[in-house]
């Protein structure tokens, strides 16, 4: 009992010593560990029909007279109505866009490409028009034989159509669900293979969403491609999950 006394702060410091050591050998011996984690990529996937159709088409006429040019561009655009409805497309889904108007002129210049003379040759007057439908079959065929239209004196610029989605929304948490449990799925059987269990979810980091024609070739994008040139896409999106390992 003398000696515990006589002795005890070199004990204390002693033991102090012994379990600071034991500590910082034990933290040392943790920094080296590999962390007990893995991680995996999950992909969702889904093929789909567009069902929105935006169709663009334009006509013009030009005449000397700006009256006259406009009686013939109202009398133009009263044609291509009945001829779209008689195709089935339903007035509603017509957006009529305001007329431009175009002064044109044939200009006479010198050997060096100078003006050195204007002549008035008339107003062009262009008129636009946009039908969105989500009847896309129809819409679609009409696009197609808007030639007919010449016979009755019409020259229809018609655009390439473009094909949307309106339900994209609910697409894209359908496809994040099914990217999640792939990656579930995945991080589940290697944990399995090594001997393990899986713990935790520690992190979950969402890819770009991206729309592509069906079958295609295209690049993805690093914001997101979003193909509007096909009625048939297929859509995609990764979800990168972080797990613990038991």
């Amino acid at each position: 009992m003398e000696f515990l006394k006589s002795n005890f702060k070199s004990l204390i410091i002693t033991f102090s010593v012994i379990i600071t050591g034991y500590i910082l050998g034990n933290s040392y011996l943790s920094k080296g560990k590999a962390d007990p984690t893995i991680s995996v990529t999950g992909l969702g996937e889904t093929t789909f029909n567009s069902d929105l159709i935006v169709w663009r088409a334009d006509f013009s006429r030009k005449n000397m007279s700006l009256k006259e040019a406009y009686n013939e561009l109202n009398m133009d655009l009263k044609l291509v109505k009945e001829y779209l409805s008689k195709k089935g497309i339903d007035t509603k889904d017509i957006v009529i866009e305001a007329a431009s108007i175009k002064k044109e002129y044939s200009n006479e210049t010198d050997e060096n490409g100078n003006i050195i003379s204007s002549l008035f040759t008339g107003y062009n007057l262009t008129q636009c028009m946009i039908i969105q439908s989500k009847n896309v079959d129809l819409v679609e065929k009409t696009s197609r034989e808007v030639s007919e239209l010449i016979d009755a004196g019409i020259e229809l610029n018609s655009n390439v159509p473009e094909y949307y989605y309106t339900k994209l929304a609910a697409l894209k948490l359908s496809m994040i669900e099914q990217a999640t449990k792939d990656a579930f799925n995945r991080a589940m059987k290697i944990a399995e293979n090594g001997g393990g269990s899986l713990g935790k979810m520690k992190s979950a980091d969402q890819g770009v969403f991206q729309i592509t024609a069906e079958n295609s070739s295209e690049d993805f994008e690093w914001g997101g491609s979003f193909n509007t040139s096909s009625k048939r896409k297929t859509a995609n999106v990764t979800m990168r999950l972080k797990y613990e390992i038991d």
